[in-house]
Formats: C-alpha cells, structure tokens, sequence
C-alpha cells in the first residue's frame, strides 16, 4: 500500500545536528497536545523544551547504525515535523525488522501532510535496505495517531506492553507493516 502524497509542498532531508532545537520544540509540544488526557498532565507541564533538546543533541551525537533521523521542511526551509526510525529493539537486542521510533509534527501543520512524507520516507528508506516489516508503538489510547497509522497500512499485531509516566502505566500497542523490499 502506498502513501499518498503529501499536500502542502514539503521537502525531507536527513536531520542536521542544527536541528536539533527546533526538533525539540516539535517533540515536546506533540507530547504535550497529543498526549494530553493520556498522561498524567504534570509530566506534560514540566516537559521543557530546553533540557530536550540537549538530550537530542547528545543523542544525536551517538545515532547508533542503522538509525536515521529525517526532518520535514516547508517550503521557506523551516522543519515542520521529525522522525526517526532504525532497527527494531527488542529489549536490548536489534532486529531485522525496522522500527519507526518517533513521528512528530508541528503543531500548526497537522493534517497538512507532513507526517505522510515523513513516514512515506521512512518506509522507502527500510524497504531499500531490504527490511521485512516495520514495526512502531503508538498509545492505545491516541486514536488520531492510530487511524493515521492504520490508513498507511499499519495493523495491531496483538502485542501490547504498558509504558509508565509518574508511575502511571499508559498501555501502547504495537502496530506492524509489511515492507516491499
């Protein structure tokens, strides 16, 4: 199944170290707006965009193999939106699988296709390295998320593990996609 295309003209690139501000941004107020009611709200008011971004930039630092961290730009250059997808952890081991790790979009440009061309990327990226399938985790209770990811071809594939926030657990989902490499 192919992904439409995107509808407002965007451009994806690999992420640059000099991204990693703006990334942060985009990450942390998708928390905040996505996970809203799904989270405990204190954990979501003290995200600091600051602090994250210092966590990205020391993350991106020791990206591990295989790991690609793409950005979405508009078409004035500014990034609208980030992933990021690598092999499939499976606790500590890596997969053949691939894994979509994290699709974030600004705020003011959902809907508008950004994601789309930033998960249609990530696909064409695993199915030319020869990846089987890709896999992601999605809160079970994000239901946008969850029929975006659906509407791409993704499915729950029955697996389910509780992420816990504040020592609330938050259950996820696992959703798989056959890849055409």
């Amino acid at each position: 199944m192919s992904l439409p295309p995107a509808r407002l003209p965007v451009r994806v690139r690999e992420m640059a170290f000099a991204d990693c501000d703006r990334v942060s941004r985009i990450r942390v107020r998708g928390w905040q707006t996505a996970y809203r009611g799904l989270m405990p709200q204190p954990y979501l008011d003290a995200m600091d965009v600051t602090a994250d971004a210092e966590r990205r930039r020391a993350l991106f630092a020791r990206t591990s193999d295989g790991v690609v961290h793409l950005v979405a730009e508009d078409e004035s250059g500014e990034v609208v939106g980030w992933a990021c997808v690598g092999p499939y952890r499976d606790g500590e081991a890596r997969t053949a699988d691939a894994e979509l790790y994290a699709l974030y979009v600004d705020t003011g440009r959902s809907g508008a296709g950004v994601g789309q061309a930033l998960l249609g990327e990530s696909v064409r990226r695993c199915e030319t390295a020869g990846q089987a399938r890709m896999l992601l985790w999605v809160l079970k209770g994000n239901t946008r998320a969850r029929r975006f990811y659906e509407r791409a071809g993704f499915a729950p594939d029955g697996a389910e593990e509780p992420f816990v926030v504040e020592g609330v657990p938050v259950p996820e989902v696992r959703y798989a996609r056959p890849l055409n490499g």
